[in-house]
């Protein structure tokens, strides 16, 4: 069985709620450093600020200074210089605005402006409202990705392309979307 059939296998059997967050986080770090590693820098994870007051799931360095490669343009756009995800195995509840407002606190300047935040299932409508809002006064971009978005990365992996063209066109649909 190739390494791709086998993390949709386990994406697809993963327990939603408090029975699988940890397989979950697991799970996603492990497809994420298959996609993105390299060109990002392996993640740090479980980021704390200095006086512990943040902890960010993982953050993936970019040191991708060149355009001509999708991080390399997220790095110009965005200022996505360390690129951060945090993970949402909510069963029951829907990711909101409280989420995303704890995941922009967590986008300091150095940080830079693309956070992504890896879902069970899409957001309700107040998520993308406030996400919209942290946009317009601070030009931050939250994406929400869920696990169908990694199974068609992990499809484009397959094919030989870019995985990252995704995050591309998501950042482009966010600003299609954005009032």
């Amino acid at each position: 069985m190739s390494q791709i059939i086998d993390l949709v296998n386990r994406l697809e059997n993963c327990s939603t709620g408090e029975k699988g967050w940890q397989e979950f986080e697991v799970l996603c770090l492990e497809i994420l450093e298959f996609l993105f590693v390299p060109p990002l820098i392996r993640p740090i994870i479980q980021a704390r600020t200095y006086s512990g007051t943040h902890r960010r799931d993982a953050v993936f360095p970019n040191r991708n200074f060149d355009e001509k490669h999708n991080w390399g343009l997220l790095l110009r756009e965005l200022q996505a210089r360390m690129v951060l995800f945090e993970f949402k195995n909510y069963q029951n509840s829907k990711i909101g605005k409280e989420e995303v407002l704890q995941t922009d606190s967590y986008l300091s300047e150095p940080m830079g402006k693309l956070a992504i935040i890896i879902c069970n299932k899409l957001p309700e409508r107040g998520a993308y409202i406030q996400r919209n809002s942290i946009y317009s006064r601070q030009g931050k971009v939250i994406l929400f990705i869920t696990r169908e978005h990694l199974k068609e990365m992990l499809s484009i992996k397959e094919r030989g392309e870019d995985p990252c063209d995704l995050i591309i066109d998501l950042v482009e649909q966010f600003y299609l979307q954005h009032e």
